[in-house]
């Protein structure tokens, strides 16, 4: 299944990001127990590498795992040599390009107009719109929508899982989640995260249908 055609069947995107790499690893285990079916682990996570080549060889595979926050050409190799499937940028970088060079599927951040269709040229899977929920919200992504119509947009930052549902129905692809969804760095408890998880699963797919 394609990057996208997994974006489409989740519409949920957890972005993992932690002070070590033992706590990030918890997370992603977690996350991957309640059919969270996409991960990114972010970069600047401590040992974010140890965590995806963990992550890419155990028991759970690595069909939904990528790696996040991918400025450089080097962050780009390394993750995919870790086992990363796919990337994910704050913007049009280097490690943008060098993953679409690459070869493997890429959501590349972006915000206005000009940035989207940036992304969309260079080759961009779908596009990480980013921060939305500082800067417009749902009424803004419904705006892209109209110049935009079939680009894949997932919208990421500081999305709540009570906001999941507006997101989705102005026309958002997927919605990306980090601290909303595991608590921050330090990731806190275990079982309040597995709960997390289950609400923001259920505000993505409210009827647990999939596509």
């Amino acid at each position: 299944m394609s990057l996208l055609e997994q974006l489409y069947r989740h519409r949920l995107l957890a972005i993992v990001r932690a002070g070590d790499p033992g706590t990030a690893s918890a997370i992603v285990d977690v996350l991957a127990d309640e059919g969270i079916g996409l991960v990114e682990v972010s970069l600047t996570t401590v040992g974010a590498l140890s965590v995806i080549r963990r992550a890419a060889t155990g028991s759970r595979g690595a069909a939904g795992l990528g790696a996040g926050t991918v400025l450089t050409a080097a962050d780009a190799q390394a993750a995919v040599e870790a086992g990363a499937t796919y990337l994910v940028t704050p913007g049009i970088s280097a490690g943008a390009r060098e993953g679409v060079r690459l070869g493997i599927p890429v959501l590349v951040g972006a915000l206005t107009p000009s940035e989207v269709v940036a992304a969309v040229e260079l080759g961009a899977t779908a596009v990480k719109l980013f921060p939305v929920a500082q800067l417009g919200g749902p009424s803004y992504l419904r705006a892209l929508r109209a110049p935009f119509p079939d680009v894949p947009l997932v919208a990421v930052g500081g999305v709540a899982a009570d906001a999941v549902p507006a997101y989705l129905a102005a026309g958002a692809t997927a919605v990306g989640v980090g601290s909303p969804l595991t608590g921050g760095p330090d990731g806190g408890s275990l079982d309040a995260l597995r709960e997390r998880a289950r609400a923001m699963r259920a505000a993505a797919l409210p009827d647990g249908a999939r596509r």
